[in-house]
C-alpha cells in the first residue's frame, strides 16, 4: 500500500472510529432501514444529533437515548401535501396533527386550499407549538373573493409567494374560472418555479376527461409544474385509464405533471357545495339515500337533503363505493408520478363530521399495497420520496431520506400491524402499528402516547 492510499485508510478509519465511539443524543438501534431515496434496505442503526441524521451503520452506537426498533420498520417520515383545508387560527389544528401523526405524518402540507394570507398565517402559526412540520400554497378560491379586479389578485399571489407559500392553488370545480386567467397564474406559478394544484372543474362520468385535458393544457401553454389533486374523485372517478393515459402522452411530451390518490372507494365533501348543484344524481349516479351524514350514519331523504343543504360545514360521502379501489388507487398508484395524499383532516373531536382519509390515509395505503405484494422501497417512496419531489422546498427535500445530513424525520411502524381504523360512521379513530415517530430529531410519539411538540414551519426558498 502506498503512502496515499495508506492516509485514506487512516483517515476512513479514524472518522468510522469517532462516529462509532460518539454518544448521540439519539439512536435507532435494530431497525429495518427503508430508504427508497438511495435504495437502502437493511437492518440497521441510526445516530442522531442536533435534529440531524449523522450516522446510518450496521455497527454498535451509543446515545442518550435509545430505540429499539427490532421487527420494525424505520422509515423517513410520511409527507401528507394534500391535508387538511380547515387548519387556521379558528380550527383544533392540534386535533388534526394528532390524528396525522398517529397515522405516521410528520408534515402537513396544504396544498389544496392553504391561506390567501401567507405572511400573517405562518407567523401566527410560529408562536405556537407543533406535532408535526406545516406549510401552505396560495389560496386562489380566497384571493378571488376579495377583489375581482385581476392585477391585484395576481399581486396577491406573488405577495404570498414572496412570504413563503408552497405553490399556488385553486379549485376550480367550486369556482369556476375563465382558462385565460387559469393561464396567468400557471404562468406566475412557472415564473416562481412552485407547483399549480389544481382541483378539476369536472367530476362527472360524462365530462371529468374535460379537466384533465384543460390540466395538460394550462401545464402545455404556460411551462408550469401541475399537479391534480386526488385525481381518484376527480378527473379519474370513472375514466381511470383514460386519465392516465393522457397524462402518461403529456409527460412523454416533457409537461411537468403530477398526481395524487387516497385509497378509498368513497369520497366527501360539503352538502353545500357546488357539487350537489342541479343534476348530481345523473353525474355521480347516486340517489338521495345513497348519502351518509360522516361521523353520524344518517342516510338522507330528499327532505332532510335540502334541510342540510342549507347548513354550512355538514360533510357527506356515498355509503356505497362508487369508485374502484382497483382502478382509482392502485391503477394512479403504479406511476412513477402519483404519491399518496389524504384531502382530509379531522376537525372537531365532538362533531366527527370528516372524512376517515384524514385520520387513516397512510396506515390503509400502507395496508392495502402491503397486502397486494408491493415492494417496502415502492410503497414507502409513495409516502416520502415522490410527495417530496413534488413541492420545490429544499427544506421539505432534506426531510425525505435516511442519510447523514438529513433530518430526522422519521416514522418506525409495525408492517404486519398498521392499519388504519376510521371509518364513515366513526373517523375519529387512530390507526394501528405505528410505534414511534420522529420530528425534527425529537420523540414525538412513543406507541400510544405523545412526547412532545417539535414541529417546524416549511417554507418556500425565496432567496432562490
Amino acid at each position: 500500500m502506498n503512502a496515499k492510499r495508506f492516509l485514506i485508510f487512516l483517515i476512513l478509519l479514524m472518522t468510522g472510529s469517532f462516529l462509532l465511539a460518539v454518544s448521540y443524543d439519539l439512536v435507532i438501534n435494530n431497525g429495518r432501514v427503508v430508504n427508497p431515496k438511495n435504495g437502502y434496505n437493511q437492518v440497521a442503526n441510526i445516530g442522531i444529533s442536533a435534529a440531524i441524521i449523522q450516522v446510518v451503520t450496521q455497527a454498535k452506537i451509543k446515545g442518550k437515548k435509545v430505540i429499539n426498533a427490532a421487527g420494525l420498520i424505520v422509515s423517513p417520515g410520511f409527507i401528507d401535501i394534500l391535508a387538511d383545508n380547515s387548519f387556521s387560527p379558528r380550527s383544533t389544528y392540534l386535533t388534526v396533527e394528532k390524528y396525522k401523526i398517529f397515522d405516521g405524518v410528520t408534515t402537513i402540507l396544504f396544498m389544496h386550499g392553504g391561506t390567501a394570507k401567507t405572511k400573517e398565517t405562518y407567523e401566527y402559526f410560529q408562536m405556537v407549538r407543533h406535532l408535526v412540520n406545516f406549510g401552505y400554497s396560495t389560496k386562489v378560491m380566497n384571493i378571488r373573493k376579495s377583489t375581482t379586479k385581476l392585477a391585484e389578485r395576481l399581486a396577491m399571489v406573488q405577495n404570498n409567494l414572496d412570504a413563503g407559500s408552497l405553490g399556488v392553488s385553486h379549485s376550480i370545480e367550486y369556482q369556476p374560472t375563465p382558462y385565460q386567467e387559469l393561464l396567468k397564474y400557471a404562468k406566475l406559478a412557472k415564473r416562481n418555479e412552485v407547483p399549480l394544484f389544481l382541483h378539476l372543474r369536472y367530476s362527472s362520468q360524462k365530462d371529468e376527461l374535460k379537466g384533465v385535458k384543460e390540466a395538460i393544457s394550462l401545464a402545455r401553454d404556460s411551462g408550469a409544474k401541475v399537479h391534480l389533486d386526488h385525481l381518484n374523485s376527480t378527473g379519474g372517478t370513472f375514466n381511470m385509464l383514460q386519465a392516465l393515459a393522457l397524462i402518461d402522452d403529456a409527460r412523454a411530451k416533457k409537461l411537468d405533471i403530477t398526481v395524487c390518490t387516497y385509497p378509498y372507494d368513497y369520497w366527501a365533501t360539503y352538502i353545500s357545495s357546488k357539487r350537489f348543484d342541479q343534476g348530481w344524481q345523473f353525474r355521480y349516479n347516486l340517489d338521495y339515500n345513497d348519502l351518509v351524514i360522516v361521523g353520524k350514519g344518517e342516510r338522507l331523504t330528499k327532505e332532510s337533503f335540502y334541510t342540510y343543504r342549507k347548513q354550512h360545514g355538514i360533510l357527506v360521502a356515498p355509503a356505497k363505493p362508487v369508485m374502484s379501489l382497483a382502478q382509482t388507487f392502485f391503477l394512479p398508484i403504479e406511476k412513477q408520478y402519483a404519491c399518496v395524499a389524504s384531502d382530509g383532516g379531522i376537525e372537531n373531536d365532538p362533531i366527527a363530521n370528516n372524512h376517515p382519509r384524514g385520520a387513516g390515509c397512510f396506515s390503509r395505503a400502507i395496508s392495502l399495497m402491503r397486502d397486494k405484494g408491493y415492494s417496502l422501497d415502492f410503497i414507502i417512496s409513495k409516502l416520502t420520496v415522490i410527495p417530496a419531489s413534488i413541492i420545490r422546498s429544499p427544506d421539505l427535500a432534506k426531510r425525505a431520506s435516511l442519510e447523514p445530513g438529513f433530518v430526522a424525520d422519521i416514522t418506525i411502524f409495525n408492517l404486519d400491524k398498521v392499519k388504519d381504523k376510521a371509518t364513515i360512521t366513526n373517523p375519529n379513530l387512530f390507526s394501528q402499528g405505528i410505534k414511534y415517530v420522529i420530528v425534527n430529531g425529537e420523540i414525538a410519539v412513543d406507541n400510544t402516547e405523545i412526547k412532545g411538540y417539535y414541529g417546524q414551519p416549511i417554507k418556500r426558498d425565496t432567496k432562490q
